[in-house]
């Protein structure tokens, strides 16, 4: 991401600045305290917890799969923000149904993840902030530059899974990938799309065509790997991140059986998950944690 030239995403459906805003996206909402737009905040999800003393004195109005759609009308917010991945279509389409302004996010890369800081200060007319986020650049500038410079048997290759039944993790067109490409990292999984159906994904049967209707519109990147899949791809650095499934001390065992090099190290690591799937503000604590997690591979 060298151009840092942002440009304002013209789909957000507002013509001034919001007062009364409900966020459904946790990464969101916490970035509105970090901006210092909390005091436009009406509503959040259950699964907003960051920060934890702010967001406990507003009212909830349900989690990200399942908002009360109907109280998030009564409350006639001037504007609702969701997010492609986290929220359902049909909630989204209900509330603009009712006339609800939705704004529907959905960074796809650490280059995305600024743009939406600097779409948030410009759609909320609120430059207060501008400083906080220049610096975030910065900060990236600084790991980026240090990444770029690592030679090739220096790369930390990792492997991150996002389930347990069925294993799963995340390609390139991802959020996740991209910061760790930033990081100096290498997903072993990048070049691996979702196939369908599942027994497909893993190995056990044929995938449908391209072109079949059973897949098109489809995610596929998330794909449902095998252990001997993660053996071949010989990772040296497992991340255990604590969402959206939550791995524990127990699963470092699992993963230590494995004929791989972060096995063989001891590289497996617990990691907190919003670090890596959570863009925003908290984009400033991964590019201040990652890159000295990821560095302290064995290669």
């Amino acid at each position: 991401m060298d151009d840092k030239t942002y440009v304002f995403d013209m789909d957000v459906p507002v013509s001034s600045p919001p007062h009364r805003v409900i966020s459904l996206v946790p990464s969101v909402t916490e970035s509105l305290f970090d901006l210092s737009l909390d005091d436009r905040l009406i509503a959040v999800t259950d699964y907003c917890v960051y920060p934890a003393e702010g967001v406990a004195r507003l009212p909830r109005i349900g989690g990200t799969k399942n908002p009360d759609v109907a109280r998030i009308i009564e409350m006639k917010p001037d504007l609702v923000i969701a997010n492609q991945e986290e929220n359902r279509k049909e909630d989204v389409q209900a509330l603009q149904s009712a006339g609800i302004a939705v704004w529907v996010t959905f960074p796809r890369t650490v280059g995305d993840c600024f743009n939406l800081l600097w779409n948030i200060m410009h759609v909320f007319d609120h430059p207060e902030m501008v400083p906080r986020v220049r610096l975030i650049e910065q900060t990236y500038d600084w790991v980026w530059r240090i990444s770029e410079k690592r030679v090739e048997d220096q790369v930390c290759r990792v492997f991150v899974p996002i389930w347990l039944d069925p294993l799963m993790t995340f390609n390139a067109d991802t959020y996740a990938h991209d910061l760790l490409r930033v990081c100096g990292a290498v997903n072993v999984f990048g070049d691996r799309d979702r196939k369908y159906p599942l027994k497909a994904d893993l190995g056990n049967g044929e995938a449908y065509p391209v072109d079949d209707a059973q897949v098109a519109g489809r995610d596929t990147r998330y794909p449902r790997v095998t252990m001997e899949e993660v053996e071949a791809a010989q990772p040296n650095m497992i991340l255990l991140p604590s969402e959206p499934f939550e791995f524990t001390d127990s699963h470092i065992t699992l993963f230590a059986g494995l004929n791989v090099p972060a096995a063989r190290s001891g590289n497996i690591k617990l990691v907190d998950g919003s670090l890596l799937t959570w863009h925003g503000t908290r984009i400033a604590y991964a590019l201040n944690t990652l890159p000295g997690l990821l560095c302290a591979a064995e290669v």
